[in-house]
């Protein structure tokens, strides 16, 4: 995916009826396509990447997986098995004292439309696997909200305040309010009593020109959330509405041509005697194991039998410094550019796009294509940014979209698997 200008894959199409009213469970049984829309920032609209974007796409990753694993800590008792090298700082904590389509926009953040009340209001959130929260701005939002569909509670008559106040940080951006419980429609079926996060505050990364959707919903396991409730996905899984408890994606930078689908898979999207599952390793995130990835034929010794989770919300495929220097050694002109933890690599422009890598999933390789693996050149030094970058505290592989583009991917929460097939 080049990381370019705005193409949002955002307009909510719904497979069947429109959300229906909350008493209104017509939609059991039935799978449910969500339009996505998506936005990219690493480039600009003539596919030149900014470094700097750069740097804040892998500092964003970095805050996230500090919050989430802190909350797994909280949640469990027990450090997450990860988190050995990776420094998990306080910077999310409590304040205790279908098909959906989707639009990409900057930073590669996939999201589509949800109601949430009673009567139901339209909104739309980044859906990120690598995250398990929902939040909104509020209707008492003083800072940063301008611009957003902000959430009233009190104009909700199933809301529910739970006096429980919230301070996240979601990468860069960090929010702040209270959680309330209310009805969420997602492609039609209905989370009752889903807990929200109704900010009051949105830090400068959530402004409405940085940030176009309203919101975020993660859709991971419970042990990373950092709300006492359940997070969407399992509230979903739970109610007994979805024919199967499997949310399946295509994404896209492709305008009208991503989107999320709730309650199954869309099979005219992939080939179905490629779909290859893998079993979680530890619930908390999407982690799976990864059997290898390639480059011409040729296995990164590091890379094998290594732990990975799959993310929707993260661009790059993030991995170990060890892992990533192996996989560019031998390429010539590779360069890597390094910032304090965070590395990237650059390699000539003419060259690039022979040096694109396989990613190898329950005995099944699955190629990146040139086009989602080469993020645009920059022009002064006549390189292009690479897909695949290294953080030297971590050990383990961030898989995103350079990854995601090229597969369907299938969550399916019931049987803890990921799936992933080749596109049509």
């Amino acid at each position: 995916m080049k990381f370019t200008a705005i193409c949002a894959l955002f307009a909510v199409a719904v497979v069947g009826s429109p959300t229906p009213p909350p008493n209104d469970r017509s939609n059991t049984g039935r799978t449910q396509r969500i339009l996505l829309n998506s936005r990219s920032t690493a480039a600009n609209s003539s596919k030149v990447f900014d470094p700097r974007t750069v740097w804040e796409q892998l500092g964003f990753a970095y805050r996230k997986y500090s919050a989430t694993m802190g909350a797994y800590r909280r949640n469990t008792g027990s450090p997450h098995p990860l988190s050995s090298r990776f420094d998990v700082r306080s910077v999310a904590k409590r304040t205790t004292n279908g098909s959906v389509p989707l639009v990409n926009y900057n930073a590669d953040l996939w999201y589509g439309e949800i109601e949430v009340g009673t009567p139901p209001e339209p909104f739309t959130v980044v859906f990120d696997t690598g995250s398990s929260d929902l939040f909104l701005p509020s209707t008492t939002c003083s800072v940063g909200c301008a611009g957003h569909t902000q959430y009233d509670p009190s104009a909700s008559s199933s809301a529910k305040d739970t006096s429980q106040p919230f301070v996240l940080m979601y990468g860069a951006g960090e929010t702040a309010g209270e959680e309330y419980v209310d009805d969420v429609f997602v492609g039609g079926y209905e989370a009752k009593d889903q807990t929200v996060g109704a900010a009051w505050a949105y830090s400068p990364e959530f402004s409405k020109d940085a940030f176009p959707p309203d919101g975020l919903s993660g859709l991971a396991f419970p042990e990373i959330s950092q709300f006492k409730g359940s997070p969407l996905f399992q509230t979903l899984a739970e109610s007994g509405e979805l024919p199967q408890s499997v949310i399946g994606f295509k994404l896209s930078t492709t305008p009208g041509d991503s989107e999320m689908v709730i309650g199954g898979t869309n099979t005219n999207l992939y080939r179905s005697d490629t779909l290859t599952y893998v079993p979680v390793t530890n619930k908390g995130y999407w982690q799976v194991e990864i059997d290898a990835i390639s480059r011409l034929g040729q296995e990164v010794v590091e890379s094998q039998a290594a732990p990975a989770i799959i993310d929707t919300g993260t661009t790059f495929v993030i991995t170990s410094y060890s892992i990533a220097q192996s996989y560019y050694a031998n390429i010539s002109g590779a360069t890597a550019h390094t910032e304090g933890t965070d590395t990237y690599w650059t390699i000539p422009c003419d060259t690039i796009n022979s040096t694109v890598p396989t990613f190898t999933f329950g005995k099944r390789a699955f190629n990146v294509s040139a086009q989602t693996y080469n993020l645009g050149p920059d022009v002064p030094s006549g390189d292009c940014l690479a897909g695949i970058a290294a953080s030297s505290e971590m050990e383990f592989t961030i898989v995103g979209d350079v990854y995601l583009q090229n597969v369907y991917s299938v969550f399916d929460y019931a049987n803890a698997t990921v799936g992933f097939a080749e596109l049509t």
